[in-house]
């Protein structure tokens, strides 16, 4: 089973912020991949599906972003996946709005979201799709920032990026995540 966890916060005062563009991956894919998102368990909203020959797992953590390792370590001991077939898609600050970077590794550099979940792994050893959502300019705080909506003009290059991020996700479903990560890093 490979699972994709996007990161967020719940409710409805958070749908679409900046924060929340991991959500609105998972929203896609399940969409497209017609996986409802039906179950709820170990704080978390998930539903399971098979695509390209593939069980999937697909996740919304409920805990609020500080809080998602909370979520996902029990779900992947729940089910049994090995950490080398976990898939996070969150938010980043670091790249420019609407361009997508995919890494096997790292720190979380910052995130809170992923913070927790290295913690509550005991590992920086997971897939991330990270969204790029800019840095808040004009003196404004980085919480207000990313707890914001996207502006009219930043819309289309956010609908992109999830629509990229979608791509890649339905490719590492099928190639190694190397590849994917070469053939997704390239693209502008």
């Amino acid at each position: 089973m490979i699972a994709f966890v996007g990161l967020g916060n719940p409710g409805k005062e958070y749908e679409k912020t900046r924060h929340n563009v991991g959500f609105m991956t998972i929203d896609e894919l399940s969409k497209k991949w017609d996986i409802p998102l039906n179950q709820s368990k170990f704080h978390g909203q998930f539903g399971t599906g098979f695509v390209s020959g593939q069980k999937v797992l697909l996740v919304k953590p409920l805990t609020y972003m500080n809080l998602s390792g909370e979520c996902v370590r029990p779900l992947m001991d729940y089910y049994d996946i090995p950490l080398e077939h976990l898939k996070v898609i969150y938010d980043d600050l670091d790249l420019p709005t609407g361009r997508i970077r995919l890494r096997t590794k790292g720190s979380a550099g910052g995130h809170n979201g992923i913070k927790s979940l290295i913690q509550h792994l005991g590992s920086p050893e997971f897939d991330r799709f990270r969204i790029g959502i800019g840095r808040p300019q004009n003196g404004m705080k980085v919480v207000d920032y990313v707890l914001g909506r996207f502006s009219e003009e930043e819309q289309p290059d956010i609908a992109s990026a999830i629509q990229a991020s979608v791509e890649a996700c339905e490719a590492a479903l099928t190639k190694p995540f190397l590849e994917v990560m070469n053939d997704f890093n390239k693209k502008v």
